[in-house]
């Protein structure tokens, strides 16, 4: 079958993404309801299909301006090695014309180079509270 990407989360079963997320070991903790709340308030998503399995999630937040964020890139490992994260990667990217795009990535520095990204000086962040202890998870 051919994968398809899409920007919508219509019949995503979100159940299913959870569980093959925590088969590839890209799991972060949130339950299956806060993935899709995770997805379905981003401005831009891309999910990547084949049939009706999700095997590929990429999504980016933006303020409409001059920066977005990117986060939750992740290809089913059946489906690595075809290009579906670097498309999904690229489409978000035409979505936001003349903005920066940031991200944050533990071990695929190479992927997004690939893509023109560039390593910049520091990277800071903050938990407030504890890690995913909020509404969303509860």
């Amino acid at each position: 079958m051919d994968v398809a990407i899409d920007g919508t989360t219509a019949g995503v079963d979100w159940e299913r993404v959870k569980a093959d997320l925590e088969g590839d070991d890209f799991d972060n903790g949130r339950s299956a309801r806060a993935l899709q709340r995770s997805f379905d308030q981003s401005q831009h998503v891309a999910i990547a299909r084949d049939g009706s399995r999700v095997v590929g999630t990429a999504r980016l937040l933006s303020d409409g301006v001059c920066n977005a964020y990117l986060l939750d890139v992740w290809t089913a490992s059946s489906h690595r090695r075809r290009g579906i994260g670097s498309q999904m990667v690229r489409i978000l990217a035409d979505r936001v014309p003349g903005q920066h795009i940031g991200l944050q990535t533990d071990d695929a520095r190479m992927f997004y180079a690939g893509l023109g990204f560039r390593a910049q000086p520091e990277f800071l962040s903050l938990v407030v509270g504890s890690w995913l202890d909020n509404d969303a998870n509860r």
